[in-house]
């Protein structure tokens, strides 16, 4: 087949990777010609569309094998797309019923495709973060889990990040664990969800979303790490113009532009301001650092059109609130208590709704530990959580 790959899983595997690559820009719509009278089936979620090794980075060092793969999934709105990520195996003889598998989802490092984890490397402009927490990631290969990582919809592809949308970001971390294992059958189906920040608030939209949506995988639990929350008080918190608002401005463009991207009634000109313009552009082309630095270029006051009318961005951002999963599985909600981005009273109030709701969720916290320290400081209650469910 030209222009394809060899795969052990033969000619259905080349005819659907044939449909992803010819519509990998945008969604998919129906079948697609292959040259002869055979016509390829509409890909599924969780089909591989292309893997390679993976090189860069983003490779755990304790990986038998390490894939950067590109996959199919669903939007928010139940649409095919086309998502990248990697998958790391670890070595050695899967035990009975195949390796356990952790699915990560990683926090906010920005919406441009330079910032999908995947795409990591030494001197890259999200490594200082996503270097750190694969060390944490690493440790669980070595304790015999596939580690498979999302970059989410829009990040590492065509299309734009819908930062936060909690389906779509859900159904990332659950289609990858299938991509997984169409690459290797020694992949289980027995999985658990972790993420942190961003991240942290996807596993725990997943450990409601995913038992639905994927039934013949089953999912074990959700470790969420300073999920991030509060999300649909962003719009009125940065249009106040307090001074004090002035780190929370990073988040204003990728808030609104994120959800932009899932819904086409919010019209970023018609909120951003002009003065606003150098956050939306460092937020368009770059990281989670240009977009900091970008800050103190923008008046504090001046981010918010007076007149706009926040409505539907705030109605958006409401539907994507951890607080208002109902998780099907257990759920172990990890807090540092010096984190000043996500903080102890935040995440109380996620728990507290969660468990409200008779959700089984237990909260451990770690002195001292600040927003990205909670990732490595919860490693061991994690595992432990974890291997309780195996």
């Amino acid at each position: 087949m030209s222009g394809g790959i060899m795969h052990p899983f033969g000619s259905a595997f080349s005819l659907r990777m044939i449909g992803g690559i010819a519509a990998a820009a945008t969604v998919w719509t129906g079948s697609v010609s292959t040259g002869s009278d055979d016509i390829a089936p509409v890909p599924e979620a969780g089909d591989v569309i292309s893997a390679q090794p993976l090189t860069n980075a983003a490779v755990l060092p304790s990986a038998a094998r390490s894939e950067s793969v590109s996959y199919v999934s669903e939007n928010g709105s139940g649409n095919p797309i086309v998502v990248t990520g990697t998958v790391a195996i670890p070595p050695g003889t899967a035990p009975e019923g195949g390796w356990p598998v952790l699915s990560w989802a990683h926090g906010t490092t920005g919406i441009a495709d330079e910032c999908a984890p995947s795409r990591d490397t030494v001197d890259g402009p999200v490594h200082d973060y996503v270097g750190a927490v694969s060390a944490t990631l690493d440790q669980w290969v070595q304790d015999g889990y596939v580690v498979v990582q999302t970059d989410y919809e829009g990040m590492g592809t065509p299309g734009d990040h819908t930062y936060l949308n909690a389906r779509s970001e859900s159904n990332a971390v659950t289609d990858i664990v299938r991509a997984a294992r169409h690459l290797d059958p020694a992949v289980g189906s027995r999985w658990v969800v972790g993420g942190h920040s961003q991240g942290g608030a996807a596993a725990i939209s997943t450990s409601e979303l995913a038992v639905d949506y994927a039934p013949e995988l089953t999912l074990l639990g959700a470790i969420s790490v300073a999920p991030g929350s509060g999300l649909s008080q962003t719009p009125a918190y940065i249009k106040s113009g307090n001074p004090a608002i002035a780190p929370a401005l990073a988040f204003f463009p990728l808030t609104l532009l994120g959800a932009a991207a899932a819904d086409s009634s919010i019209k970023p000109e018609e909120i951003a301001t002009a003065e606003a313009e150098p956050l939306m552009a460092a937020a368009r082309t770059g990281c989670i650092a240009d977009i900091r630095a970008a800050i103190p270029s923008v008046p504090v006051d001046k981010a918010i059109r007076p007149e706009a009318d926040l409505g539907p961005w705030t109605a958006y951002l409401a539907a994507q609130e951890p607080a208002s999963a109902s998780p099907k599985v257990p759920v172990l909600v990890a807090q540092g208590t010096t984190d000043q981005l996500v903080t102890p009273d935040a995440t109380d109030v996620v728990v507290k709704s969660l468990q409200d709701k008779g959700a089984q969720v237990e909260l451990r916290t770690y002195e001292g530990a600040d927003h990205r320290a909670s990732v490595a400081a919860s490693l061991e209650d994690a595992q432990a959580f974890a291997a309780s469910l195996r």
